[in-house]
Formats: C-alpha cells, structure tokens, sequence
C-alpha cells in the first residue's frame, strides 16, 4: 500500500478524527456509505489501503473530526481569500489550527470540531464543512496535484458558522430554518424552500441546506421534490441541478444515475 496514505489515515484516527478513503485522484468515496463508514478502527483503515492501496484520504468533519473552512479558488470567477480576509480582522479565524493547501489553490483551515451542519456562502466562494461532511486531506491528491499542508497554528478552538454568516452575508438570515426534521420525515423541507422569497441569495442557499438534509439520509424522493419546489421560486434548472449536485457530494452520496449520465454526455 501506499505508506505515506495509510500512515497518515492512523495518524488522523489516532487524533479521534474518522476517516475513510475516497477514489484514487478524485473525491468520490470509495466506500458504499461514504462519509458514514468512517472510523477510526486501524485495522479498518489497514484493510481499506491494503485493497486501494492509491486511495485518497477523506477526513469526516464535525466533531469529533474537525470543522474545515474551505476557501475557493476559482480562477476569474472569483476567490474566497477576500472574505478570508474579512474573518480575519474580525477575529473569528484567531482559533485555527492546521492550514492546507489545495490543489486549486484555496485552502482548508481547519478548527476544532463541532455539531455545527455544513453551510455554504457560494458568492463569497467559502463552504464550512462539518457535520455531515468531509474534505480530502494531504497527502491526497485531485487533478494531479496535491492537498499540502502549509502550517500549523496555536489555535484550538472552533469557528463560528453563524458569526461568518453573519458578517458576511446578513441577508441570508431572513429565511429563517427549520428545526431538521427527524430522517424519514423530511417533506417539510419541500414547502418551506417553495416558501423562499425569490429575491437575494436566501432561494440557494435554502435548498443547498434543505438538499444536504435529505442527502444526509439517502431520501431520493424527497431532493426529487426539492428541486420540483425550487423550481416553483424561479431558481434556474441548470443552478438547481449544480445545488443538489453539491448537496449530494456534502453528504458523501453519489450521483443518481440519470444525473451522472446527464453530466457525461455535456
């Protein structure tokens, strides 16, 4: 197997931090379960590399994995390192303790871990992974390049997800969520994204967290319905397909057949 991989995989399981690996060069799990088969057994984790031994390393996040920041760089489309910046004089970063560079050039900042759910800010190109997520960790590799760390910190404390939004985006906070419903009665969550004023960014960002939630249980049925309720707001086919899509790889779910099919012929 891979020495470094696996020496890492315990090294993070030796931290209290379940991991599981994911597709060779990519971030698809590699697991039937995805982010849910993680753990921190090292005779598991030996076994997995023994059978991949060019496996990635996926780290589950929120507690009692880490919290990961995860800043975008997406070239002219635009970066997360401005809203970085921000959080920073504001003081809310001050607890991080490990930096990571990824391959596209953002970062994973990493904080202590939570029961925080994952969130997104997708026009200030920052997503917060935590409960119910993942992130790739070095020395994993995407595209041909690799996750590296680039420091360690003082820090060890965890990061405000509210406190960002917050500051951020303020907006966001006037589609107030749902408690989460317990899995298997997820179909409240189709008549409050219906419920989405079709006005700032509040109609994204509820589905992505509404998808997440039913993602988070396999509920085919109900991300069907969500992206029927979503189109009911106006939100365009093609940024309802990409928000589910996105949900869908948070929660470490595949793609649905007829979606995955739709994207290798495009």
């Amino acid at each position: 197997m891979t020495a470094g991989m696996v020496a890492e995989a315990l090294a993070c399981a030796r931290l209290g931090w379940p991991v599981f690996p994911c597709q060779p060069g990519g971030k698809e799990p590699a697991t039937r379960h995805g982010f849910r088969d993680a753990t921190t057994d090292p005779d598991q984790i030996t076994s997995w590399w023994q059978r991949q031994p060019d496996a990635n390393l996926a780290v589950a996040t929120g507690a009692p994995g880490p919290d990961v920041l995860d800043v975008d760089q997406h070239g002219a489309a635009g970066s997360g390192y401005t809203a970085l910046s921000r959080l920073k004089r504001a003081g809310l970063t001050e607890a991080a303790s490990i930096v990571v560079g990824t391959p596209s050039g953002g970062l994973h900042i990493y904080f202590t871990g939570s029961h925080q759910p994952s969130g997104r800010l997708r026009h200030h190109h920052l997503d917060f992974r935590a409960r119910g997520g993942y992130v790739l960790a070095p020395p994993s590799r995407a595209g041909g390049k690799p996750y590296r760390v680039q420091r360690h910190l003082p820090g060890s404390g965890g990061l405000d997800w509210a406190a960002v939004t917050e500051l951020l985006a303020p907006d966001r906070t006037a589609a107030t969520r749902p408690a989460t419903p317990p899995a298997g009665d997820l179909r409240g969550l189709l008549s409050w994204v219906a419920s989405l004023p079709p006005d700032g960014h509040n109609r994204n960002d509820g589905l992505f967290w509404a998808a997440c939630r039913a993602a988070e249980v396999g509920d085919e049925a109900v991300l069907a319905g969500l992206a029927e309720a979503a189109r009911t707001t106006g939100l365009a086919e093609r940024e309802i397909r990409r928000t589910i899509a996105s949900a869908r790889r948070t929660a470490g779910l595949r793609p649905c057949p007829h979606e995955a099919t739709r994207q290798a012929a495009s």
